[in-house]
């Protein structure tokens, strides 16, 4: 089995958070363009997406093999991204790879749900070495994460179905991301009551 390695933080942040931000540039690049394949015409968000998938493989590749290990998340989001970029690209049709993100977020709210409606936090498993948080805890962050997601994965489908690709693409790459941070962040800070004090334990 592969030991875990310790990595500067930053190198990994740039790891996880550069193919989003290389496609939002690269799509800026390409936007008003069009490209001839094999007699086909593609435009240039959809080789936008074509470019981000063999970049975000290969940064993912780089953190396993620095980190030795790879979240059930980033493998699961992976997966996503190669499955609906293929499809995106082999249709020809911008509407998969947007409707990518709204299946991510719908199945984690589905997943968490899944776990509480058995009084389990899913969250817990994944992140308690990391968090120390007692199961009361846990289970208030679940629900409030579950509620989140759904919420993500609606806005998604009104953003991609209502808005320009232009103004997805800015809210894809940097709204949700932001707006999942700021509400992650407001809740450790309404939980600090129920996290684990390792000098009473």
């Amino acid at each position: 089995m592969t030991d875990k390695k310790d990595i500067n933080p930053f190198l990994k942040q740039a790891l996880e958070l550069g193919p989003p931000l290389a496609f939002f540039l690269i799509y800026l690049r390409l936007r008003d363009d069009s490209f001839q394949f094999g007699g086909t015409e593609y435009s240039g968000f959809i080789v936008a997406t074509i470019i981000f998938v063999p970049l975000m493989l290969g940064a993912m590749g780089i953190l396993w093999y620095l980190t030795g290990k790879l979240s059930r998340m980033q493998i699961f989001t992976a997966f996503m991204v190669i499955f609906f970029g293929g499809l995106t690209a082999w249709f020809n049709d911008e509407r998969f790879f947007k409707m990518k993100t709204t299946l991510v977020y719908g199945l984690f709210s589905v997943i968490l749900g899944i776990g509480l409606l058995q009084g389990k936090s899913y969250l817990a498993y994944v992140l308690d070495e990391m968090l120390p948080m007692r199961h009361e805890g846990w289970m208030i962050l679940t629900r409030r994460l579950c509620g989140c997601f759904a919420v993500l994965a609606v806005a998604n489908e009104l953003v991609w179905r209502t808005l320009s690709t232009d103004l997805w693409v800015k809210i894809e790459t940097f709204g949700f991301p932001i707006a999942l941070m700021v509400f992650l962040m407001l809740q450790f800070n309404l939980l600090q009551s129920y996290m684990d004090d390792p000098d009473h334990q």
